[in-house]
């Protein structure tokens, strides 16, 4: 037998060393960096599969129809093949930095529901995270195929600018950003169990809102533990029920003023052009325009609670203005975002009656599947399962949905506590004038001082 050469060892080590070092960089790369895998082994491989497959893949699927007799006439003259189904009219594959993105024609007879019902045998046939269907008009559906889990890491798009009252605040399981839009929902309901990430999406919207001409209120039961790091640029701020039973019936008055304001200017004259007609704050010229008001209610099952008859008769009314509020705030510009662990009939009189003006909905993680259907049973009931199976591993991790049926997963990215009160005290001469919430503005705490640098720089004993 004859021993291995050493010159063979050598081209063994030249050939075999860069092999291993690629696959154990690759190999690091898809569980430490699944965008740099992506980029540079996943999207070659993913878009070879979809071009040298797709017109199997949609034939399994179902998703092909019968030629025209024009077509086969063609084929069988030019070419003598055997006339196979037509698939979905393919345009140009699109790379992006977490997939692809492709657009289909549909044929006559198809729909987008038959695209989206094999999105999951397509995730397979090409090799990606998850394919997403977004009909673009009649007959055209967009395709967004995600190469790898984007909310195992979050990493926002670049592109995901705020506007006034728009806040992107999550990221979507199709790498989309979520954007919490004020205009367009106006009260929104946030269920989730303790550390399940409730807390962090609210950190990135009070984050987010910090730097509009928005005024920002707080209703903290809990002795103000989640709001006060924020006070600085909190317009009003309530720590408990009686504060609270204060400050409810001050924004209702505030709100009816602005009724009030937009009733005056509809004092339609003959002259008065159709553009200056209006129903809402949004209307108005902007120097008689209000400043928009953000209603943060945290642990919203802290104002049902009640021991004595007294607070039951608070009770009620503050339900009663929350209910106000959320009826008629939107065209005074006035917005809720209301959260808690629970919310449901079982918290007392007016609650169900709360929870359906809210119609926008975010479910974390709950205790137990009631607490799933009470956010998003009556508006996606396939959205309940969903969010029944968020695992604690994943805090931030949530379902979406809003009135109109469509749900989705997010996830808030990763926002300290600290960073979130810096972003509030930088922020704090932004605070607008609202002449009626200036006796419950929290009194400012002061920065920490630095501590004081002795004027005379002490010399080491030497020997």
């Amino acid at each position: 037998m004859r021993r291995p050469d050493v010159s063979d060892l050598s081209t063994l080590l030249e050939l075999g060393g860069p092999l291993v070092a690629l696959g154990g960089g690759a190999a690091w790369a898809r569980s430490q960096r699944p965008d740099i895998y992506w980029s540079t082994v996943g999207l070659p491989m993913s878009a070879g599969r979809l071009l040298t497959w797709y017109g199997s893949a949609m034939e399994a699927c179902g998703l092909t129809v019968a030629p025209s007799r024009l077509r086969a006439l063609a084929v069988r003259v030019t070419t003598r093949r055997e006339v196979r189904p037509v698939p979905p009219r393919r345009g140009l594959i699109r790379p992006t930095s977490t997939g692809m993105r492709l657009r289909l024609r549909l044929a006559p007879g198809q729909e987008p529901a038959d695209v989206a019902a094999s999105a999951e045998r397509l995730r397979h046939a090409w090799g990606v995270h998850g394919v997403y269907v977004t009909p673009v008009k009649p007959g055209v559906v967009d395709l967004r195929l995600v190469g790898f889990d984007v909310l195992s890491k979050v990493r926002m798009p670049k592109t995901a600018g705020a506007d006034l009252l728009r806040i992107p605040v999550a990221l979507r399981e199709e790498a989309t950003a979520f954007v919490r839009d004020y205009l367009a929902i106006p009260h929104q309901l946030t269920l989730g169990a303790t550390l399940s990430g409730k807390s962090m999406y609210l950190r990135n919207l009070i984050k987010g809102l910090a730097h509009q001409p928005v005024a920002l209120v707080g209703i903290d039961c809990k002795r103000g533990v989640e709001l006060a790091p924020f006070a600085p640029r909190l317009s009003a701020l309530a720590t408990n029920p009686d504060e609270a039973a204060e400050l409810l019936p001050t924004l209702v008055k505030e709100m009816e003023n602005r009724y009030d304001l937009i009733k005056a200017r509809q004092g339609i004259t003959p002259g008065t052009p159709d553009e200056e007609i209006t129903s809402d704050i949004w209307g108005l010229p902007e120097h008689e325009r209000s400043v928009p008001i953000v209603l943060f209610v945290d642990e919203v099952a802290e104002l049902f609670l009640t021991a004595t008859r007294k607070d039951e008769e608070r009770r009620d009314e503050m339900v009663t203005q929350l209910i106000r509020l959320a009826q008629l705030g939107r065209a005074a510009g006035i917005y809720l975002e209301v959260c808690g662990q629970r919310f449901g009939a079982e918290l007392g009189k007016g609650a169900t009656m709360l929870r359906a003006q809210l119609s926008g909905r975010v479910c974390h993680r709950v205790n137990d599947e009631a607490s799933a259907k009470m956010a998003l049973g009556d508006i996606a009931p396939e959205a309940v399962d969903a969010a029944c199976t968020i695992a604690p591993e994943r805090p931030g991790l949530a379902v979406a949905g809003d009135t109109s049926g469509g749900w989705s997963r997010i996830r808030t990215p990763y926002l300290s506590l600290t960073d979130a009160a810096a972003v509030c005290r930088d922020s704090a001469h932004l605070v607008p004038d609202v002449p009626a919430l200036d006796r419950f503005r929290p009194a400012a705490r002061p920065a920490p001082a630095a501590p004081d640098s002795p004027l005379i720089k002490p010399r080491p004993v030497t020997d």
